[in-house]
């Protein structure tokens, strides 16, 4: 008896642990990287800072920005380095759409 409720148990665990594992995630999402990366510079609502010449996240130039023309800007280029280092490509995308849930 004591066994089948440990097996039923062990089951019970195995089956919660497969249906919560595909959904967590160990990435950080863009509202993380965003502050802890960006929010420095362009502020906590991505106005920008003029004095620092840190530019409009939510400005309209920056909204008629593609995506990909966003994610280059954060992740830099040959002739432009990252202004932040250490970013992946997917670290860059998360931020562009955390950025464009600013911009509505």
């Amino acid at each position: 008896m004591k066994t089948t409720k440990l097996v039923m148990l062990v089951m019970m665990i195995a089956v919660a642990m497969f249906i919560l594992i595909p959904n967590l995630s160990w990435a950080e999402d863009g509202a993380t990287l965003y502050k802890a990366k960006c929010a420095a510079c362009h502020g906590a609502d991505a106005a920008g800072k003029p004095a620092m010449k840190a530019p409009s996240l939510i400005s309209d130039e920056s909204k008629k920005k593609s995506d990909g023309d966003l994610a280059t800007a954060i992740t830099g280029t040959a002739k432009h380095p990252a202004p932040v280092k250490g970013l992946s490509a997917d670290d860059a995308k998360a931020i562009v759409t955390y950025i464009r849930t600013l911009q509505k």
